[in-house]
């Protein structure tokens, strides 16, 4: 299950990772979830593999979501510090610390936007295996 986005620590990029990293956890291990869950012709009979694929797609689209969120509040968070920061350095343009602290921001600025692509990725990857796995048991719902 996802980790609540009050968790997600946007001040230091790789304590933000790492929680990214957990919260990837279902997507990471979505191929053994399949593995397990998901009945073979011979045990079609013994699960009802309708519900559980539609129970699995749910949990992973409430993760996805939730990393999103979590990735762009950061975002939102950071490019305000920038915009502050910017103000600053233009009232101040010669103070060396704040132009290292600029510089910085903007760079964890940017990791965190490329962390966007990352979860496309990622999400691109779990909704192709479900896809193949569960396609038979059951029909996602069109994401618009």
């Amino acid at each position: 299950m996802a980790a609540p986005d009050a968790a997600l620590n946007c001040e230091d990029f790789s304590l933000f990772q790492e929680v990214l990293k957990v919260m990837r956890i279902i997507d990471d291990r979505i191929v053994h979830s399949l593995n397990t869950t998901v009945p073979t012709v011979s045990f079609s009979g013994k699960v009802d593999a309708t519900q559980t694929c539609k129970q699995l797609y749910e949990t992973m689209m409430e993760a996805h979501l939730s990393r999103d969120r979590a990735i762009k509040s950061c975002i939102a968070q950071s490019s305000e510090v920038v915009g502050q920061l910017r103000e600053a350095r233009e009232k101040d343009g010669d103070n060396l610390a704040l132009l290292k602290q600029l510089r910085k921001e903007q760079t964890k600025l940017k990791l965190m936007q490329s962390e966007l692509n990352v979860e496309e990725v990622v999400n691109d990857r779990s909704l192709k295996v479900f896809t193949e796995r569960c396609r038979i048991h059951y029909t996602s719902p069109k994401v618009v």
